[in-house]
């Protein structure tokens, strides 16, 4: 797919001559090949991916077996068993810290090519800790509550050996948090109102962390130890047989030709590639190297074009059937299968997408651009022929995770066995051995930031469960929210988004999860609503300025203001923040106790709704609209989050005089503009 760039931005306007696009540099980044600018922009902008390139071949010889070796047990251990639980989870946090130690350096001004006499005894300390528990487990867990002097220095050991392991993976904020908590578990006694508890020793709170399952080897890391360790290493398996070329490839030929088509590109090709890596970050990097480049040569603004990668990148995590790794853990915290997670997050995240399909479909309209053309693209035939059977393993997964009855973790150790074996059957997929113990290695690598984040929140949900903190910040909540349903649903909003602007997605999600949604469950929410309402704005926090990651990184491929980038994504995912609040009181959206033809009602106006939105936001639908018409579409998208009938006939009356204003204006324009729509209308203009 070689092609020459045109120079003239915004030269793909309506009518004019489609340039050539493809060029060498955006077909390499089709392929998942990153130049070392965007590698760098990655690394400065995503902390967890700015590790350690050995010089030392022996060093990166053990480090890369020590990977394999990880995995193997990992996977191992999943098919036929796992040691006792303490044992397996402080195994798999100890495997974690040595790869840390490995990974990241102490600090910026440290060695990027060599490991620290320093970090040697780090990585030796982190073998200390499940060793002990391995040798000793029986006088471990008979100790609990009553621990000797060894007990507490290796739980002292482990909370240091976690707080630094998280500090250097995801910086400050969380290690921040987690001392918080601690000083709040120590001195809790001399707190006002409320929040005052007994107070506990630190030889009472590191044995709560060490020597039990709700500290540090508690949900979060169980759930990291089993589902997403083999999640992580089947997106990296499904990587090596080139699945992330495949879905580039298939977005282009679906949808490139189409009006404003590379932002059609961008969001398809990100969500389906998000919704297996779960990265935000990096998704915005590698997919956006090809597609932002593209959609600002065919007319797109750069803050307007790191908008829809932005806000692409980051839906990934909400659509499944992997959606990231938080998911795992809202259905190890409610107690239900993975499967039932999945079903009930289907349609809120097919409505964020059709929210930004929607908005990049208008703004192309309203630009007057078209799409890439046909000739350079290919032929979705041909990406099938060559491709299609990668998404064999993906039905395998849907499969057993929905109708077979499989656990998930067996479920994910099967897929990743068809993976290899689906990639056999052509020559331009098949991985070679070298390839599959590459997959392996890079597995383990990629878990072990999710693994840290998980293993240190366990701090703070150790403190939280320790002190009772968890009820008393619910009924903080409520009572901040006047026993209103909507304000709690606002308070809650606010405090997930704060949390997730310094902490990452997943132990935002945990700690909102055991400290917000409780609160909304006592007004009557439903368990799952109120989880997902909290999971979905722990997520958004990647795009919400003033730290806004994905964002920022998308701004820095596109050359545009990192700010205006943050902000023109909220517009985007406009949809998506009101998503929960549809299916807070819609609770039919998430396909809760009700019939396929209510889910079918609901589902229908939702989209609905959400049509509107993306016309009030945008301002245009056949051409531009008055500000009043852009009050009654926003009014009816509101009428429309509520399940009622009578809101919804009036969601559709707005509806229908919204779409026939329209026709009306553009035929009064038609003999004007010879049949083309007119850019500037009454009441709006093409500004951002």
């Amino acid at each position: 797919m070689k092609g020459r760039l045109n120079d003239e931005p915004g030269h793909n306007k309506a009518g004019a001559e489609a340039p050539e696009v493809l060029d060498e540099t955006i077909a390499e980044a089709m392929r998942g090949n990153l130049s070392e600018e965007q590698q760098k922009l990655l690394e400065d902008l995503d902390k967890e991916a700015h590790t350690r390139k050995l010089s030392s071949p022996l060093v990166d010889k053990i480090f890369y077996i020590l990977c394999i070796l990880f995995s193997l047990y990992h996977f191992t251990t999943a098919f036929f068993g796992t040691p006792v639980v303490l044992v397996h989870r402080s195994l798999h946090v100890g495997m974690m810290l040595i790869l840390s130690f490995f990974m990241y350096p102490f600090g910026k001004k440290s060695s990027y090519s060599s490991i620290s006499w320093g970090d040697w005894i780090f990585v030796l300390l982190a073998v200390s800790a499940p060793l002990y528990i391995w040798l000793d487990f029986n006088g471990v867990v008979e100790r609990a509550g009553d621990p000797d002097i060894t007990d507490l220095v290796m739980a002292t050991v482990l909370v240091a050996l976690v707080l630094e392991a998280s500090r250097r993976t995801a910086g400050w904020a969380l290690v921040g948090l987690s001392l918080v908590f601690i000083a709040y578990g120590m001195f809790g006694r001399g707190m006002p109102g409320m929040f005052a508890h007994r107070g506990y020793t630190w030889m009472q709170l590191s044995n709560h962390f060490f020597a039990n399952t709700e500290g540090i080897y508690g949900t979060s890391v169980s759930v990291a130890a089993s589902y997403i360790f083999l999640f992580i290493l089947f997106g990296a398996v499904m990587s090596k047989s080139g699945m992330g070329t495949f879905f580039n490839d298939l977005a282009m030929a679906l949808a490139g030709h189409s009006k404003g088509g590379p932002a059609k590109v961008a969001v398809i090709s990100s969500g389906l590639l998000g919704s297996i890596n779960g990265s935000a970050v990096a998704n915005v990097v590698t997919t956006g190297a090809f597609t932002i480049p593209l959609m600002k040569k065919i007319g797109y603004s750069k803050d307007f074009a790191g908008a829809v990668e932005a806000s692409s990148s980051v839906g990934g995590q909400l659509l499944p059937p992997v959606m990231g790794a938080a998911a795992f853990i809202m259905a190890e915290i409610l107690s239900v299968p993975y499967s039932v997670i999945i079903v009930h997050a289907a349609v809120p995240a097919l409505l964020y997408y059709l929210g930004i399909i929607i908005q990049v479909h208008l703004r192309a309209g309203k630009l007057g651009l078209v799409g890439l053309p046909s000739e350079r693209l290919p032929l979705v035939r041909n990406v099938m022929r060559e491709r299609g059977h990668l998404l064999v393993p993906i039905a395998v997964l849907l499969w057993l995770l929905l109708f077979s009855g499989t656990t998930v973790i067996y479920s994910a150790v099967i897929t990743i066995v068809a993976t290899i074996a689906v990639a056999s059957l052509k020559k331009t997929t098949r991985m070679s051995f070298k390839d599959i113990l590459d997959a392996f290695a890079d597995g383990a690598k990629q878990t072990v930031s999710v693994a840290i984040a998980c293993a240190c929140v366990g701090i703070i949900i150790g403190v939280t469960s320790k002190t009772g903190f968890g009820l008393t910040m619910a009924n903080t909540i409520i009572t901040l929210g006047s026993h209103s349903l909507l304000f709690t649903l606002i308070f809650t909003m606010v405090t997930c988004m704060i949390l997730g602007m310094g902490v990452p997605s997943i132990p935002a999600y945990i700690i909102t999860a055991t400290i917000a949604a409780p609160a909304l469950a006592k007004l009557g929410i439903p368990a799952i609503a109120a989880h997902m309402f909290a999971f979905y704005y722990a997520m958004f926090a990647n795009l919400t300025p003033p730290v806004a990651l994905a964002a920022f990184a998308a701004s820095g491929i596109s050359g545009g203001d990192p700010v205006k980038t943050g902000f023109s994504a909220v517009k985007l995912a406009l949809a998506g923040f009101i998503v929960p609040y549809m299916f807070v009181y819609s609770p039919q959206l998430l396909l809760i106790d009700t019939g396929f033809l209510e889910a079918m009602r609901v589902t229908a106006g939702a989209c609905l709704g959400v049509f509107l939105i993306g016309m009030a936001v945008e301002g245009y639908l056949f051409t531009a609209m008055p500000h009043i018409l852009r009050v009654v579409a926003f009014g009816g998208a509101f009428c429309l989050i509520d399940s009622g009938v009578l809101t919804d006939m009036i969601g559709l009356t707005s509806l229908v005089v919204v779409f026939f204003w329209q026709r009306h204006a553009y035929a009064k324009q038609t003999p004007l503009g010879a049949g083309k729509s007119r850019v500037n209308g009454p009441g709006g203009s093409v500004s951002e």
